[in-house]
């Protein structure tokens, strides 16, 4: 199966555990996302975000926002609702609208859709003591793409560039897209994924050894690996 046209699903986990009490077993199911990225066409008026509810019994409340790229809350954009219920077997949409600042029109524009949920509680299984609900948060990068970039961006990721410097690998995006390396192999040493800028670059430790050539992966719109690549690294 070629994994560049499958959309991954993120799952949220809820844990719901009680203090001074038996603890409650989590009822099954939970809350997921549809897809691990959102590609935000600039100038476009919305995108929408799929939201579903798998539990047949529990019922979760929902906040939405977006991040800036240091992971502050920004006003940039707006999400509706931005705290809802979902119920058993719900499927939801939340809209995301950017209202902020003129963004660069020669490259991506990097943010992060944050959607967390608590889960509903039964009181009548609460015996004695006091509960403890903890939510997580699912947090997937948003990505705000000019129009009308030159460069397709199926064929970015072959366009990174590399070289070395003693252990230390630079690797160079002269593409207008933010590129998400894994599966990074120097030799045959696993190197950890690393996501690089548009038009900015990036170094990474090397293992020892006198390889010359890296081969890598990267992650499409859809959440998927693109095939693998290999490349020459120069000195």
């Amino acid at each position: 199966m070629n994994l560049s046209h499958v959309k991954k699903t993120a799952t949220l986990v809820f844990i719901l555990s009680a203090m001074l009490a038996p603890l409650y077993a989590q009822a099954e199911g939970g809350l997921s996302i549809q897809g691990t990225r959102i590609v935000y066409p600039q100038g476009s008026k919305q995108v929408s975000i799929s939201m579903t509810n798998s539990s047949t019994t529990e019922s979760f409340l929902v906040q939405s926002r977006v991040e800036d790229a240091a992971g502050n809350k920004t006003q940039d954009f707006i999400v509706t609702p931005p705290l809802y219920l979902s119920g058993p077997k719900n499927e939801n949409v939340v809209r995301i609208m950017h209202v902020g600042k003129e963004l660069p029109g020669d490259r991506e524009s990097l943010y992060y859709f944050i959607e967390k949920a608590i889960p509903s509680l039964d009181k009548s299984k609460v015996t004695s003591g006091s509960v403890l609900m903890l939510a997580t948060a699912n947090r997937i990068k948003l990505f705000v793409r000019p129009k009308g970039l030159t460069q397709d961006v199926n064929t970015a990721p072959q366009s990174l560039h590399f070289y070395k410097t003693g252990n230390t690998l630079h690797i160079s995006n002269p593409s207008p897209y933010y590129l998400t390396m894994t599966e990074i192999k120097y030799g045959n040493e696993d190197i950890p994924g690393i996501m690089i800028a548009p038009k900015e670059q990036a170094t990474l430790p090397l293992p020892a050894g006198n390889t010359h050539t890296i081969s890598y992966r990267t992650i499409n719109d859809f959440g998927g690996n693109s095939d693998i690549i290999k490349k020459k690294i120069d000195e």
